[in-house]
């Protein structure tokens, strides 16, 4: 497993459509591996192929730790509800906006072995998915988002204390 250089937003990939996989070999599980070590590293709960330079239709996703999901070729087959909140991008980094996604969804995907699986997302980790499949598709989370900004630092420990 290697750390892979993670692309910003203003590389034109980042805008275009990924490909899809037809290969399931030992280069397809050396991207997922990279992937996720390099996901881990930047402390991310997601990242797609395009955020590591490959236009592949490739993206893994950790909610939470040790809770690893990859999703090669993958469509949504349902969608349920709404949610907003605020999200941010490991392509833009320190940034954060407020983005609607879906409160569930059935997404159908291929496994690193080519084998077909359907997983559903609610909540959280529906906004991993559902962000993740979007750099899929050339779609930057900053297109969707309204009061995208910088947040502000959190406090020092004792600031609190400091003020009282």
């Amino acid at each position: 497993m290697a750390l892979r250089n993670i692309v910003v937003e203003g590389d034109e990939i980042l805008t275009k459509k990924c490909r899809e996989v037809v290969k399931f070999d030992d280069r397809l599980a050396e991207l997922i591996d990279d992937m996720i070590e390099t996901m881990r590293d930047a402390e991310g709960v997601g990242i797609a192929a395009p955020q590591v330079g490959i236009l592949r239709q490739v993206c893994v996703i950790e909610p939470e730790p040790g809770y690893v999901t990859e999703l090669i070729n993958p469509v949504i087959i349902e969608q349920e509800g709404e949610q907003e909140g605020y999200e941010g991008c490991l392509s833009v980094p320190g940034y954060i906006g407020c983005v609607k996604r879906p409160m569930k969804i059935k997404v159908r995907a291929q496994n690193r072995t080519g084998g077909l699986e359907t997983f559903e997302f609610e909540g959280f980790d529906a906004v991993a998915a559902s962000h993740e499949m979007d750099h899929l598709q050339g779609i930057l989370y900053t297109s969707k988002a309204t009061d995208v900004h910088k947040p502000a630092p959190p406090e020092e420990d004792g600031a609190e204390e400091a003020n009282e």
